[in-house]
């Protein structure tokens, strides 16, 4: 399907740079307005990251949804997954995130959820990509919209976190690390953690519009992992820019990889009875590791493209309550219809209290198997389809003799092509992404 606005997670670019600017997100607000206003009521609920430019934006598509005659809530900085929850609790028309999620503060975005808080499937946004070029219907001046902000968002969204981990859960005696990223979960993290008993070391909570993701978070972990070291913490976490998404480190700051959590959850969840759907769903770039450990238990590990949004689309058609992406989304579907940092996080602290375990022993479920993954910076994703590149993934393909796996795809959120190969011999691998690496740096000139 041809996207001229649409990613894999919204939309996203530099902000005030097409098609980040006010311009668009005035037509966004419109289109998607008349889309959902209809048979849904006329209600939108918005929250944001911290970046400078979500002011911008979120007034922009409030003036919007306003001219079509929708009633907007504006809840402030708040996770993507606390919009998407308030969207159904508050019964809204639709909600909307203005983040760019991990990506640096000059990047912004706009996520939509449907009123049952799910994002938005590809038909969807294509009909709003084709609203967004027509004429807009504007509302008669008596029948405008209002704006209001919804207060006391952030709270209801700790309760719902806190609702979504295990009642009994007590963090008392636990020293725990947490990073915000300077993003959208500055306050809701520490806040949650300190409430349910934890000694809480805050780092990345004090975003000032233009620190967001800079040189912290999940996608940069080194400050906390240096941090639970010095503060000798039993674990530490690291949240992305709009709370999604989170990373770990065990007690010696060794990172955590996402597979392992996935593994983790759903040991918990079988030895429970609760794993639903006979297996995890995952994306190509899940360990092969991961896959071997549900299989010696009877499990499957059912693979969806990469996008947190397919994983959960994936989760839907199949039954599963549990799925992820070794970046750090867990989607947790018995509590969340979308990837949930906070949740997530919360859910392997019940497993580290329920054991009594250090993080270090549980932070091993299985044998990985060596991946090695490059980004090659590059504008179009159809370079992918030239003959020379096809000619080198063949090549790098035959390198790795049917015994690993390569992949290679453009980026849904940036300019780039991710290659990612994965055999026993690392160094096979790491054979097999050259070849390709070179061919398609080559192709992009």
């Amino acid at each position: 399907m041809s996207r001229r606005y649409f990613g894999t997670d919204g939309m996203r670019g530099r902000a005030n740079a097409a098609p980040m600017t006010a311009a668009v997100a005035l037509r966004v607000g419109m289109a998607a307005g008349r889309h959902f206003g209809r048979g849904h009521g006329r209600r939108a609920v918005i929250g944001k990251d911290t970046r400078l430019s979500c002011y911008m934006l979120e007034h922009a598509l409030a003036a919007g949804f306003v001219s079509v005659g929708m009633e907007v809530l504006l809840l402030g900085p708040i996770p993507t997954p606390g919009v998407a929850m308030l969207t159904r609790s508050t019964r809204a028309a639709l909600g909307v995130t203005i983040s760019a999620s991990h990506n640096p503060f000059e990047d912004n975005g706009i996520k939509l959820f449907g009123p049952d808080g799910y994002k938005l499937s590809d038909a969807a946004e294509a009909a709003i990509e084709a609203a967004m070029d027509e004429a807009p219907a504007l509302s008669a001046p008596p029948e405008l919209g209002r704006v209001r902000r919804l207060e006391g968002a952030v709270g209801r969204y700790a309760e719902f976190c806190k609702n979504a981990s295990p009642r009994s859960l007590r963090l008392d005696g636990l020293k725990i690390v947490i990073d915000a990223a300077h993003g959208a979960a500055y306050r809701v993290a520490p806040e949650t953690l300190w409430e349910l008993g934890a000694e809480v070391v805050a780092l990345g909570v004090e975003p000032d519009g233009l620190n967001i993701n800079r040189d912290c978070g999940s996608t940069a972990p080194a400050a906390m992992q240096r941090a639970v070291v010095e503060a000798g913490a039993d674990l530490g976490i690291a949240l992305d820019g709009d709370g999604d998404r989170l990373a770990v480190a065990d007690e010696t700051g060794t990172p955590v990889a996402g597979d392992q959590i996935m593994a983790l959850l759903a040991e918990r969840l079988l030895q429970r009875g609760q794993l639903k759907g006979g297996g995890v769903v995952g994306t190509a770039m899940s360990n092969l590791g991961l896959e071997r450990f549900l299989e010696a238990k009877g499990l499957r590990l059912e693979r969806a493209p990469v996008g947190d949004r397919y994983v959960v689309e994936r989760m839907r058609a199949g039954g599963f309550n549990l799925g992820g992406e070794p970046s750090g989304h867990i989607v947790l579907a018995d509590h969340a219809t979308t990837g949930d940092g906070l949740i997530a996080a919360l859910q392997v602290l019940a497993v580290l209290v329920e054991r009594g375990q250090a993080m270090s022993a549980l932070a091993r479920q299985f044998e990985s198997v060596p991946q090695v993954l490059r980004n090659v910076r590059c504008a179009g994703a159809g370079v992918l389809e030239a003959a020379p590149v096809r000619a080198a993934l063949a090549a790098a393909e035959a390198r790795l003799a049917g015994g690993g796996r390569l992949v290679a795809r453009p980026s849904g959120t940036e300019p780039l092509i991710r290659i990612m190969a994965e055999h026993e011999d690392a160094a096979l691998a790491e054979e097999a992404v050259a070849v390709l690496e070179e061919a398609i740096r080559r192709q992009a000139g």
